[in-house]
């Protein structure tokens, strides 16, 4: 266990490593923050001095090391489009997209699991059927379509919800959450419908897949022979089993929803990290998308490490037997 934990961490300071040269690489190749600090009427005196003061006159291997360690502190700089330290901005937006993607999660677990076991059960009926189809449509459609659609129907036929905006938060010393107050649960819910919708239809089919394939095993066709119900060996047996691999993939998605909620927080002016990631590139505010992107990595490093963790943890087919020899 210990040299698994070891061999992980090992691949993901790898990985961070690699993500955090390519998020420099945009302070090389994208622009002059220089440039954009001081604007095109300044003297080249000015743009020396300030060069200077943020090691940009150093070499590559010296500004990157310097980037690294500055990164490990979490500190990325100012921005260039509001001038304030981008740790702090990405602070003030990392409880709202978190708050979505949680409920997002909650949403497509909740929903998912149930309908893809009754699917996976009523397989050939008209309700299955149904329900194949739709996820068809939920995995087919765009998320911003989705979620256009949903404002045309909810706020502006309907007037049910609202189309776009956090509503009231309630301020727990730096952190904001608006899962304390009715307003808050009103305005999140089309959107997190809209980021859930996805990956409810994913992991439906996914369950349904794997509860189809657990159903076929010889184990299963044991049980039946020893008299068991079929509510034991369906849900006791069989769904057990099942959830394994939907683990690791819904582990894995949980980043996803993390990285690509930009979209649905665009739609919906969801005011989160990645309706400031939209308007930093609109803007080519290079510090906010280093560290947007160092951060979503660092996300997707730590959800994978404790998937593959878990995982390990629970299949014992994984485990090394080392007086075995396997």
């Amino acid at each position: 266990m210990l040299a698994f934990i070891v061999r992980r961490l090992m691949q993901a300071v790898a990985v961070m490593i690699t993500v955090a040269f390519i998020a420099f690489m945009l302070f090389q190749y994208v622009g002059d923050p220089v440039v954009f600090l001081l604007g095109q009427d300044a003297t080249p005196e000015q743009i020396h001095a300030l060069r200077s003061a943020l090691g940009l006159d150093r070499s590559f291997v010296v500004q990157f090391w310097h980037f690294l360690v500055h990164a490990a502190q979490g500190e990325f700089g100012l921005s260039l489009r509001q001038g304030a330290k981008v740790s702090r901005l990405l602070a003030e937006r990392l409880p709202a997209t978190l708050e979505l993607t949680l409920v997002s999660a909650l949403l497509a677990l909740a929903f998912g699991i149930p309908m893809g076991v009754y699917a996976a059960l009523r397989r050939g009926s008209f309700s299955s059927q149904l329900l194949m189809t739709l996820s068809l449509l939920g995995v087919s459609l765009p998320t911003f379509l989705i979620g256009i659609l949903l404002i045309l129907v909810f706020a502006v036929t309907l007037g049910w919800f609202p189309s776009f905006g956090r509503g009231e938060v309630v301020q727990i010393g730096w952190w904001s959450t608006g899962l304390l107050s009715a307003k808050g649960w009103h305005h999140i819910a089309l959107p997190a419908i809209t980021l859930a919708i996805f990956q409810l239809t994913l992991i439906m089919r996914l369950v349904r897949a794997e509860m189809l394939e657990v159903l076929r095993t010889d184990y299963i066709k044991f049980a039946r022979a020893r008299g068991l119900s079929s509510r034991v060996i369906h849900f006791g047996h069989a769904l057990k089993n099942t959830l394994v691999p939907v683990m690791t993939i819904t582990g894995l998605q949980l980043g996803g929803l993390i990285a690509f909620a930009i979209i649905t927080e665009t739609v919906f002016q969801w005011p989160g990290m990645g309706l400031l990631f939209i308007q930093s590139v609109t803007f080519a505010d290079i510090p906010v998308m280093a560290a947007y992107l160092c951060l979503i990595a660092l996300i997707f490093v730590l959800i994978n490490l404790m998937v593959d963790l878990l995982y390990f943890a629970v299949d014992p087919r994984l485990r090394v037997d080392r007086a075995g020899g396997h």
